[in-house]
């Protein structure tokens, strides 16, 4: 019997690398706790929506969930609100956060540890092993502690896993657009407006089109409506007065903007079955480029610059400064700047391949410039296969969630 105790943090890491590991993990470990238990250890995250504990908790393979809000106080004294005891045997899995709190929590309860390391392997004097995605983050370490690591690959490559087996359904007659308009109020506040707009103008050209908008599972409906209405959003006149009303039915429910565009709200998470019947669709930047890029979805991103404080998601020292109280419009202002100013690339396919392979639309954007290319691409099919081509050759094979486990039940068994 062993505990198995996974260290993550934000809405990404916990939906795309702690869900595809614990899966395969009872795959080959077993149903029951009596075999081993997983606890899911979430630490603060400046990019937490705080229904991070609930969706873990979810998951039917995992069996208990520490919030956030309760991690140091484990950290520092060893203790949990529900006096969790814990098993003489187990391991620490690194699943997002600090990779340090890997080797404290390790220590601290005696267990073995290992690492999942996307870009960066740090502590590797005192981690067990070490499962990274690229052999160069093997090269970064010095020799003498190559024999801990495994090259698994990207674990976000395995969301192609999660529609792979499922039952063939005919493809739908109609293009279909998928609307990811963000899971927070800073960019759902441009978000929402700019994709009801652009939905106008890709309906005025092409009145076929179906659109979907996947609802991140921190948002519930109705304030996903108050986006889309102009008294509650001053943005909606930003991007040209297109309004939204959330309309419900027996068969769905759906916004419908001012000019009669529909557009159904799927709120099942995750909402791959439905994305992946999406010819195109247009997201901000964050993990859902990730995700389409594992489902081989063309994209194209959007990053307006109307509200140039609204980007405050940034990692390590720029997103701290950005949130400060007082001073954080006027320092968020001024960093987002400085990084738009640097012609960086956001989305992460377009890292992973360090040139654009999806277009990237930064600046003050306009609807109507906006549907044009999309519509561009759904009136050209080879552009898009194009782009799809070019996504699941940087998404890289699947399996890594497995490679994982397998390194698990070496350690535990």
């Amino acid at each position: 019997m062993n505990d198995l105790v996974i260290l993550s943090n934000g809405p990404g890491e916990v939906a795309t690398w702690v869900r595809p590991v614990v899966k395969c993990l009872r795959q080959q470990l077993g149903t029951k706790d009596s075999e081993i238990r997983i606890s899911v250890l979430l630490s603060p995250c400046p990019h937490s929506t705080g229904k991070e504990a609930a969706i873990a908790l979810s998951y039917p393979e995992v069996d208990r969930v520490l919030s956030p809000g309760d991690f140091f106080n484990f950290l520092l004294w060893g203790k949990t609100k529900d006096n969790w005891q814990w098993r003489d045997q187990g391991i620490v899995v690194f699943l997002g956060g600090d990779q340090f709190y890997t080797v404290a929590i390790a220590q601290r309860l005696g267990y073995s540890s290992l690492i999942y390391a996307e870009w960066d392997a740090r502590w590797y004097r005192f981690v067990d092993r070490f499962a990274v995605s690229d052999r160069r983050v093997v090269d970064r370490v010095p020799k003498s502690y190559h024999h801990k690591f495994s090259v698994v690959g990207d674990l976000m490559a395995d969301v192609a896993l999660e529609i792979r087996d499922r039952p063939a359904t005919p493809r739908l007659d109609i293009p279909v657009i998928g609307l990811l308009v963000g899971s927070k109020p800073a960019k759902l506040s441009q978000g929402v407006p700019l994709c009801l707009a652009i939905a106008e103008k890709i309906h005025e050209q092409l009145p076929k089109v179906a659109f979907i908008i996947p609802v991140a599972p921190t948002l519930n409906l109705s304030t996903l409506s108050k986006y889309a209405n102009s008294q509650d959003n001053p943005f909606v006149s930003v991007f040209g007065n297109v309004e939204g009303k959330l309309i419900t039915s027996e068969d769905m429910t759906y916004i419908v903007t001012s000019g009669g565009t529909k557009i159904k709200l799927v709120t099942q998470f995750p909402a791959y079955e439905d994305l992946v019947d999406c010819q195109l669709c247009l997201t901000t930047v964050g993990a859902n480029t990730a995700e389409l890029t594992s489902l081989g979805i063309p994209m194209i991103v959007l990053l307006p610059t109307q509200q140039l404080d609204a980007m405050r998601s940034w990692d390590g020292l720029p997103g701290i400064f950005a949130n400060l109280p007082g001073v954080g419009t006027i320092l968020a202002k001024l960093i987002n700047y400085l990084v738009l100013k640097q012609g960086r690339l956001f989305a992460w396919p377009n890292i992973w391949a360090n040139s654009e392979i999806v277009p990237e639309l930064v600046g003050k954007l306009q609807p109507g410039n906006v549907a044009q290319l999309a519509v561009d691409y759904l009136t050209h099919p080879n552009k898009l296969q194009s782009m799809q081509n070019s996504l699941i050759a940087v998404r890289g094979e699947t399996g890594a969630a497995k490679q994982i486990a397998d390194i698990i039940e070496q350690e535990v068994t």
